[in-house]
């Protein structure tokens, strides 16, 4: 695949100016916290009260999909670390228009989710501290982690990594407290064992329909995780440290996901209220925890920052490489001496900031309707990189260059056609559902025109070449 990829120069090759300054320590740290977000610490209580106990099913299905996914991509990003990641690797693979058109949907999508992070966590500050209104928390938290990704690579991973760090203790002492109360050890709570899993209308008391409606909704719970591939680019040996942090990201998802599920679905009846509406809390309250309200208030609002703070850097580092692919104004493809691309970080928390306005004119309005907005673009993206992945992977067998990668599919190309069904299938089954239909046209109706237009600019650049 190196050898494919280094024969497309004008597509993929690195451009100068960006650090390897991001530690293995961050990397690995980095691509644990881009999985675990408000997916997992809110989303999980939507899922629960569609699907009951057999949500379990969803987030495994989903889990199989997003490890399956990473795996792909982590196998193009060893190989060959960019800062477009899957978007320098799909230009690789199908062509130029194909590279930026998923390049411009991620960084569309990215900027939402930037807007809609601060919102969340200003939405939430809001309700904890009522004397300081949304749109002061989220003008706050857009100026520190702006700040935070224009001061360097390794400033920016040096936070990400304590932002990680206290999700990963909050998951941990979570999951200790849960096993504890399931087992009886908690003297404040009187356990059921696993019974709440076949009571109140069985494992799957909304049949097959709540686990198809439940995996619509934890499906986008895993998105960020592709921040791996984006982040090779600004990482020291990345050949290695890339497939390290890919490898352990199956047990990890386990452990943190289905874990925590498993917990809240064992210990509270599927049918609580205040499961549906914060999980975390509930359980913890269940088993008189002091503070626990409070305490998983503040980890919330540090997992949608660390969200933010990790979407920023990556659309930073998406609109860098369109600009040095010529897909965008050379501006932001310059860097400053310590190796930030400043003008694609401002350009990148724009919409964030023009947000904080919203905010102050309708705080109850602009988080559901950032959340609409992002929808499926999940979907495409992960669709662009299974083809791609197999194209690539395809190549490299012809070239005789297989062998040397650093990091590889399993079960290929079996195990790729298998991510290509699950991902159909879950077309098929957002087409069922009115919102997610909603949502999924929409997208195609925006993966069309960027397409249209990167089409009709990438032909006057060749018409315009040809006359030179």
């Amino acid at each position: 695949m190196t050898d494919t990829l280094v024969a497309a120069p004008a597509a993929t090759a690195e451009p100068a100016g960006l650090h390897r300054a991001m530690k293995p320590r961050q990397l690995v740290m980095m691509s644990l916290g881009g999985a675990i977000g408000a997916g997992l610490f809110v989303g999980s209580g939507a899922g629960i009260a569609v699907a009951g106990p057999a949500i379990l099913i969803s987030f495994l299905v989903a889990a199989v999909l997003v490890v399956f996914i990473m795996r792909m991509m982590g196998e193009m990003a060893a190989a060959n670390p960019a800062s477009g990641a899957f978007s320098t690797h799909t230009e690789a693979a199908l062509g130029p228009v194909a590279g930026r058109t998923i390049g411009w949907l991620y960084w569309i999508q990215v900027i939402i989710v930037i807007a809609a992070e601060a919102t969340g966590a200003a939405a939430i500050t809001a309700v904890a501290l009522p004397g300081i209104p949304q749109w002061a928390s989220a003008l706050f938290y857009m100026v520190v982690l702006t700040g935070v990704n224009l001061v360097g690579v390794k400033r920016f991973g040096e936070v990400e990594f304590w932002f990680a760090a206290i999700k990963i203790t909050a998951i941990v002492a979570f999951l200790a407290i849960g096993v504890a109360m399931i087992a009886g050890w908690m003297p404040t709570f009187d356990t059921t064992g696993f019974a709440n899993l076949t009571a109140h209308g069985g494992f799957a008391p909304t049949g097959i329909a709540g686990i198809a409606a439940g995996l619509l909704i934890v499906i986008f719970a895993f998105g960020g995780t592709e921040i791996i591939a984006i982040a090779a680019a600004e990482t020291s040996d990345p050949r290695r440290n890339v497939g390290r942090a890919v490898r352990t990201l199956v047990w990890r998802i386990l452990v943190f996901y289905i874990g925590s599920v498993l917990v809240m679905v064992t210990i509270l009846p599927w049918t609580s209220e205040d499961l549906a509406t914060g999980p975390f809390v509930a359980v913890l309250q269940a088993g008189a925890v002091p503070g626990a309200a409070a305490v998983m208030t503040v980890i919330v609002v540090v997992a949608l920052l660390s969200s933010l703070n990790a979407m920023l850097f990556s659309a930073s580092r998406m609109i860098f490489s369109l600009s040095h692919r010529g897909s965008a104004h050379p501006a932001f493809g310059r860097t400053s001496k310590n190796g930030v691309p400043r003008n694609a970080v401002l350009a990148s928390v724009a919409f964030g900031f023009v947000t904080v306005g919203l905010n102050y004119a309708y705080p109850d309005k602009v988080l559901p309707l950032l959340l609409n907005a992002v929808g499926s673009t999940i979907l495409v993206l992960w669709t662009f990189v299974a083809v791609s992945h197999m194209v690539l992977r395809r190549r490299a067998r012809r070239n005789g260059t297989e062998g040397t990668l650093p990091l590889k599919m399993w079960g290929f190309p079996y195990l790729s056609y298998a991510t290509l069904g699950l991902l159909a299938g879950i077309v098929v089954l957002a087409l069922f559902d009115s919102a997610a239909r909603t949502q999924l046209f929409a997208t195609g109706a925006l993966t069309a025109a960027i397409a249209g237009t990167c089409t009709v600019l990438h032909r006057r650049k060749v018409k315009a070449m040809s006359f030179q």
